[in-house]
């Protein structure tokens, strides 16, 4: 029995630095690249140690906002504020930042996060994760971090998301100083400065 067990251990011993070995040497040879994709036993890996750090009452916690239309609007808002300029409105990732991090921003509406527990994509959103691009979001205390709740709600709703959703949303995203600008001189235009057109758009060519 004891055979046996201490076989076991240099079994699980062997198999960790083989792993190790292997994601050393995936690092060395793209120079840690954030052009490159995660080896699936690198993604395997980061998943588990993820939902490792979570700690079992956060993982099993129950969304305490009630669903309603109202609180799935005030999460559109948030994400459309606060997230989409790296996940985009429909949470494909399909961002010139979210394509360009490591590891890419993930399409929210796959299996991979929608079959995380709402405690899990709380914690997520709450406490980000390190060496990545997520940041963390809570500013308070988790009991009292309503608006990552909001956004699990969303999370949610996702892959139901409409293009009314969507149009209404592209409202909401923050503005590039260039767009602001333009804005700014569209609306001078209105008010009779026939040159605000022309004045932004020669700004842009220098």
């Amino acid at each position: 029995m004891k055979a046996k067990l201490i076989g076991a251990v240099i079994i699980i011993v062997l198999a960790a630095l083989g792993a190790s070995g292997w994601v050393g040497y995936q690092l060395f040879t793209t120079g840690f690249s954030a052009k490159t994709e995660p080896s699936a036993l690198e993604i395997v890996m980061a998943r588990q140690i993820r939902r490792l750090a979570i700690p079992i009452e956060q993982r099993n916690a129950v969304n305490p906002v009630p669903i309603s239309a109202e609180v799935l609007k005030k999460a559109r808002a948030h994400f459309a504020d606060h997230c989409a300029s790296c996940h985009a409105n429909d949470g494909s990732g399909k961002m010139p930042i979210g394509k360009n991090v490591y590891p890419k921003a993930p399409d929210l509406k796959l299996p991979d996060t929608q079959s995380m527990s709402d405690g899990e994509i709380f914690w997520v959103i709450h406490n980000g994760i390190r060496f990545t691009a997520m940041p963390a979001w809570g500013d308070s205390p988790p009991e009292n971090d309503q608006d990552s709740w909001l956004l699990v709600h969303f999370i949610r709703h996702l892959p139901q998301i409409t293009l009314e959703e969507l149009d209404e949303m592209k409202s909401l995203n923050p503005k590039t100083p260039k767009e602001i600008q333009e804005e700014a001189a569209f609306d001078r235009f209105l008010e009779g400065d026939n040159t605000a057109m022309t004045k932004a758009t020669e700004g842009h060519q220098h």
